[in-house]
């Protein structure tokens, strides 16, 4: 690694942990992980449930879950009679639902889907 590609991680990771914000994308910031958070808003589901409102495979699904689980923002709870994994927001992930909201409004305003005309 050259001196110019080292110092510039190290100087990206420096500002990382300076930041807060940096910190928050990074632990919410996937598109299956926000589309997950956006489902999970409305309460409890069941993985199959969240399978087909997301259209994300089995496997993203479960890596996605899986990430949230151990950032704090989602919970697990396993039935075993049927067996059933079901999964709601944490106090944490229930605190994001507000920001989450606003940044919506504000990709509404600002935010061109469809790119410049």
């Amino acid at each position: 690694m050259s001196e110019a590609t080292e110092g510039a991680g190290n100087s990206a990771e420096e500002y990382s942990e300076a930041c807060p914000i940096v910190e928050a994308v990074e632990q919410i910031g996937s598109e299956w992980r926000l589309l997950v958070l956006h489902d999970l808003q409305d309460g409890e589901k069941r993985f199959n449930d969240l399978k087909r409102s997301t259209g994300a495979s089995s496997r993203t699904l479960s890596r996605v879950l899986d990430d949230l689980e151990g950032t704090g923002l989602v919970n697990r709870r396993v039935e075993e009679r049927p067996i059933a994994s079901y999964y709601s927001l944490t106090e944490k992930g229930t605190a994001l639902c507000p920001v989450l909201d606003e940044l919506g409004d504000w990709a509404d305003d600002w935010v061109e889907l469809d790119g410049p005309e």
